[in-house]
């Protein structure tokens, strides 16, 4: 009995917002079956939480109004450990991320679809209320959920409940035409203070003692892209959100794209006091630290300040700074200019220093 108890334990509990007492009604194989305890689950926990006419209906598949326009498609897995952390959770992440990713291509995110795969044992307390964090997220995005599927797998085969989303969205003009058309010249802006929510994700599971915690930057970019195609139009670039492999492993994409060399200086990169004290506690670089509502956007030379200044009518990016320059190839793809010392190569990490932030 003690080891099927642990077996039903995760990284749910950690920093779990609800209490679970010992006997809740939790998730059994069953509710993955396709029978009665699968329809209980779907129509009671799910589709009134998420509720709209695409859903209601039932069917296999949504029927979705015709778009004139072109779209664009993303899809994303998410694995964060822990399923609860300072500033969101696997639900607000699993909408935000997608909606993000749709936002930054240049389009306007109208619909997602969502499935779970849920452990054995998971608690249907703790469903409920990642559920709600997502719908909450799905209503502020004025997204709909119009499709998904549910799976319940064996005690162990998975870490508490892993979600997959698919977006699509509606590219609005001018869309930005990409990293491989940057120019020298160019100048990089990043919208707010970096690796937030990847030192948050570490302070919850490490559950570090640090006052205050570290909150992650888990939110919409919507607003501020939206924003910056009204004011700049097509002197935007490209977008990209920093997230696993932070603004470095950007960077890194773009040169590799354009075949020019990007250079920042690290002097003005945003860091938060918090974010800055626990790097340097950990020897970590907040560069390659995952971010989950702060991007980095490419702009014409001469647009840098013109873009922050848009940005910071945001609360969300009252930090933006513009960071550093698009250049001729050099001797190495990304550079620094560290604080102390010289520029220098700045060199993607050869694995993630931290796992599962998303």
């Amino acid at each position: 009995m003690e080891n099927q108890q642990q077996n039903m334990t995760g990284s749910w509990q950690l920093n779990c917002p609800v209490e679970i007492p010992a006997e809740t009604d939790r998730v059994t194989l069953a509710h993955g079956e396709g029978g009665r305890l699968s329809r209980k689950l779907i129509q009671e926990r799910i589709v009134s939480v998420l509720k709209n006419e695409c859903l209601e209906a039932s069917g296999d598949a949504a029927r979705l109004p015709r778009i004139a326009g072109p779209l664009a498609l993303t899809t994303d897995s998410f694995v964060v450990s822990p399923l609860f952390f300072p500033g969101g959770d696997i639900g607000s992440l699993a909408v935000y991320g997608t909606v993000n990713d749709l936002a930054v291509s240049g389009a306007r995110p109208l619909w997602l679809t969502l499935s779970l795969i849920i452990e054995e044992g998971f608690p249907l307390l703790i469903l409920d209320r990642v559920l709600q964090s997502l719908a909450e997220a799905a209503s502020s995005t004025a997204v709909k959920i119009v499709a998904g599927d549910t799976k319940v797998v064996p005690r162990g085969a998975v870490d508490g409940l892993f979600i997959n989303t698919a977006g699509v969205g509606e590219l609005t003009e001018p869309v930005p035409p990409g990293p491989e058309f940057l120019a020298e010249h160019d100048e990089l802006v990043v919208s707010g203070p970096i690796g937030q929510h990847g030192i948050a994700v570490l302070a919850a599971r490490e559950e570090l003692q640090f006052d205050p915690l570290p909150h992650s930057d888990c939110g919409s970019l919507l607003k501020a892209v939206e924003q910056l195609q009204g004011a700049l139009g097509d002197r935007i670039c490209c977008m990209r959100d920093a997230t696993r492999g932070g603004v470095a492993a950007v960077l890194q994409e773009w040169a590799e794209s354009s075949g020019l060399t990007l250079s920042i200086d690290e002097r003005r990169v945003p860091v938060s006091p918090g974010v800055r004290g626990m790097s340097e506690l950990l020897g970590l670089d907040p560069l390659h630290i995952a971010n989950e509502g702060t991007m980095l956007i490419a702009v014409r030379q001469g647009a840098g300040h013109e873009a922050v200044s848009v940005l910071q009518t945001l609360s969300k990016t009252a930090n933006a700074r513009v960071i550093g320059t698009v250049k001729a190839r050099g001797v190495a793809p990304v550079t620094v200019k560290r604080t102390l010392g010289p520029e220098q190569p700045l060199h993607d990490p050869l694995g993630s220093p931290l796992p599962r932030i998303c």
